[in-house]
Formats: structure tokens, sequence, C-alpha cells
């Protein structure tokens, strides 16, 4: 899906109000969460690159939330995404 802030996919099927928005940044797939519920993340939080995220999420694994916020980033959606253009 496409709209004014770029390309996206709904990270979660329960929740429609969330949206990953990706693009490729020089050959690295970069992702940025927006939230109907929350606007503001989308300034808190930059683009991000699968690596990034995925060092942050073994800083999160050491609160023993139970969560895995890796699930929200799904690199091969977002590259049909960038392939298909929409």
């Amino acid at each position: 899906m496409k709209d004014e802030r770029g390309l996206y996919y709904h990270p979660s099927l329960q929740d429609r109000d969330a949206r990953m928005y990706v693009r490729d940044n020089m050959g690295r797939i970069e992702f940025r969460l927006w939230n109907r519920q929350d606007p503001d993340v989308w300034e808190r939080h930059g683009w991000l690159s699968l690596e990034i995220v995925k060092a942050a999420a073994e800083m999160f694994k050491s609160r023993e939330t139970g969560r895995n916020p890796l699930a929200l980033y799904d690199l091969d959606v977002a590259k049909r995404l960038l392939m298909d253009g929409e």
C-alpha cells in the first residue's frame, strides 16, 4: 500500500491503526513506524535498518517482557513492496 508518507504494510493484523513504512536507502531496506493512536511515534523514531532493529531487540530481550519486537519488521514483505512499488 502507499500513501503520502510512502510504501507501507500493517505489521499487526489485529491493529490496523499501525503502519510500517519501508524504503530503500542506497540498497539498504529501512523501516519506520506510524500509529494513528500515537502519531508522535513517527517523529520520535526515524528510519531504522534491520540491523539496528535486531540490535535493539537483543537489548529488549533483557527486559524479559515476553514480547518480540522483531515481529513488526518483515523483510520479505518490505522487499516485495519495494519491488512492486506499492
